[in-house]
């Protein structure tokens, strides 16, 4: 009688070891691998651009930072206003992360002077460091632009005046373009912030 206790008590304990080994064999297959974030370009034109505090800003200004970029302008009707709460949306996320810069551009520097920049920081809650918003000569803007694979240009046609691109364009710590996303769908800018949590690891 104790043979067989002892040879059913074996039985269930490899029965119970091998249903351990088969979970954890299935949870380690159906794992995902982290999601990779692919390299899409490099930024390496040089520029200079005056930002919202009157200061000079030139690509050192990106050294050491993941950033987060666009272009707009202050009176833009149509899509910025919506980009700009998108954007202090992900902003509000990150602010506290050092490795983060949020840089826009805007494309109509005859308007936006540094004070109209610097007023319109300031109504976003935006921190002037940690934010900066750009101007400078209109033609390196939109030759900007461009270098980023974005558009941006006047259009007396169009509301406001100009046409350009709604998009964020997510850059790394090596000025390589890792994403892009439209900047007035919410769901895209919820990638964004998946995204930057991805590449900030991976930094």
């Amino acid at each position: 009688m104790n043979d067989m206790k002892s040879r059913i008590s074996s039985f269930c304990s490899a029965r119970l070891l091998i249903l351990i080994l088969t979970v954890l064999l299935f949870s380690g297959c159906s794992s995902q691998p982290e999601k990779q974030l692919p390299v899409m370009g490099e930024i390496n034109k040089d520029f200079t651009f005056i930002n919202q505090d009157s200061q000079e800003v030139t690509p050192a200004v990106f050294t050491g930072k993941v950033v987060i970029t666009d272009f707009f302008f202050t009176t833009c009707p149509s899509i910025c206003p919506i980009m700009k709460r998108q954007m202090h949306r992900v902003y509000e996320v990150f602010k506290e992360t050092p490795d983060i810069l949020f840089f826009s551009h805007t494309i109509d520097p005859e308007h936006d002077t540094p004070e109209v920049l610097h007023n319109f920081a300031q109504g976003l809650g935006a921190d002037t460091q940690k934010w900066q918003m750009v101007t400078g000569d209109q033609d390196e803007i939109f030759a900007m632009a461009k270098h980023y694979m974005l558009g941006a240009m006047k259009n007396e046609d169009v509301p406001g005046g100009y046409i350009h691109s709604g998009s964020f364009v997510l850059v790394d710590k090596k000025k390589r373009i890792r994403g892009y996303y439209n900047g007035t769908d919410e769901a895209e800018v919820d990638m964004l912030i998946t995204d930057l949590r991805i590449l900030l690891n991976e930094e």
